[in-house]
């Protein structure tokens, strides 16, 4: 989760304004918490607490019909109560007024939300089977397109394979035959890259910037100079990108810096969780 904050604190200042090249100061007064942050801190609280109510009624399962009823319902109920605190974060149209409904229903979206905020299941699924359940969970309180499920599993898949060793090589090719086609170098298509907030346009965009990378910071300065949705496609691969190679203590300090106190709880709430599962992150 930290990789994707730290990709989207680091992008926010470039979204309007894209800056096409890896030379660039990576943290200014300038960058900011987005919608990408809050909103995956908003799923790693609704994962805990999920945690916290299935540990309680015995259910072992993360794929068990039970856990994945709570969690929906926990994703809805904290995406909205922390949402509306930040109102001026940077939502999308349909997602806002989702934020402030009353009856909040998905809306057959395939935008990059679905994949920017998903990184926390990433951590703690511990099978393939549960990349696919927690990730469509999540996902579909929103994003019910076929296209939206897709990204966000893109993205968890991803981070898995990468969090139990897989090399490069073999992640391209589990994306390639399962999810995306990648089949594209970020030199060849940064000068006509264009400006999306679909699914289809950035997952697997991110994706091929961290498979390019060399290092955690490389990744996010690569996402960064594709241009386009930076914040969110930097949120995207920092999230991968943490996974493979870890986050350097000093960007670890500053990207936690830009967070408020209660964003700042949920995320030493999130480490400590890990931390008891025994989850390297």
């Amino acid at each position: 989760m930290l990789g994707a904050i730290t990709g989207d604190v680091v992008g926010s200042r470039f979204e309007f304004n894209n800056h096409r090249d890896k030379n660039f100061e990576l943290f200014t007064e300038d960058c900011f918490a987005t919608d990408d942050s809050i909103m995956t801190l908003a799923v790693a609280k609704a994962i805990m607490e999920t945690e916290k109510s299935i540990n309680k009624s015995g259910i072992k399962s993360r794929a068990d019909s039970d856990y994945l009823s709570l969690l929906r319902m926990l994703a809805i109920k904290y995406m909205q109560e922390i949402g509306r605190d930040y109102p001026n974060c940077g939502y999308g149209g349909m997602f806002g007024r989702w934020v402030f409904s009353d009856c909040p229903e998905p809306y057959n979206s395939f935008g990059n939300g679905a994949a920017m905020r998903i990184s926390p299941v990433g951590f703690v699924a511990e099978t393939e089977e549960e990349v696919i359940s927690l990730s469509g969970a999540v996902t579909s309180v929103t994003h019910n397109h076929r296209e939206g499920i897709k990204g966000a599993e893109a993205t968890v898949m991803a981070i898995f394979l990468a969090r139990h060793g897989l090399s490069k090589r073999e992640i391209r090719s589990r994306i390639s035959e399962d999810y995306y086609p990648l089949n594209f170098k970020i030199d060849e298509i940064r000068d006509t890259y264009e400006f999306s907030e679909t699914c289809q346009e950035t997952v697997p965009q991110a994706i091929e910037c961290f498979l390019e990378s060399v290092s955690f910071e490389d990744a996010v300065r690569i996402a960064v100079s594709l241009g386009g949705d930076s914040d969110t496609i930097a949120a995207i691969t920092g999230a991968i990108a943490q996974a493979y190679y870890g986050v350097p203590d000093w960007i670890r300090l500053k990207t936690l810096s830009y967070l408020d106190r209660r964003l700042r709880f949920i995320y030493d709430e999130w480490e400590a969780f890990l931390d008891r599962l025994g989850i390297v992150f």
